[in-house]
C-alpha cells in the first residue's frame, strides 16, 4: 500500500511539472501579441504611450511584480484601462507570458 502511495505522489509531481508555465514558451508569445505596446524588455514603446495617451507600467517595476499571477492573468484575458483583452494569450499561453513577466524583475 505504502509503496503505491509513492507511485502515486511522484506521478502527481510529474504532471504537475509537465503543466509548469514555461517562460520561453512565454517570451514568443509575449513577443508576438504584447511587445508592439509593452517593448521587447517591458518598458513602454513610447510611441505607443503618446498615441494612445496612456501611462504604461513597466512590467519590471516592482509594482506589476507585485501583482498576483492570477491578477496578471485578469489583466492580460480581461483587458484594463485602454488594454483590450489578448485573445491570442490565454489559458496556458498566458500562464507562459506570466513566468516570462516575472524573468523581467528588475
Amino acid at each position: 500500500m505504502r509503496t503505491l502511495l509513492i507511485v502515486f505522489g511522484f506521478a502527481a509531481i510529474a504532471a504537475n511539472a509537465l503543466q509548469a508555465a514555461n517562460a520561453t514558451a512565454g517570451k514568443a508569445a509575449y513577443d508576438k501579441s504584447c511587445k508592439s505596446c509593452h517593448g521587447a524588455d517591458g518598458t513602454a514603446n513610447p510611441a505607443i504611450v503618446k498615441m494612445m495617451k496612456v501611462e504604461i507600467q513597466d512590467l519590471k517595476s516592482p509594482e506589476v511584480q507585485a501583482m498576483s499571477d492570477n491578477d496578471l492573468k485578469k489583466v492580460i484575458t480581461e483587458g484594463k484601462g485602454k488594454m483590450k483583452p489578448v485573445p491570442s494569450v490565454s489559458g496556458g499561453a498566458a500562464d507562459d507570458v506570466i513566468a516570462y513577466i516575472r524573468t523581467l524583475k528588475k
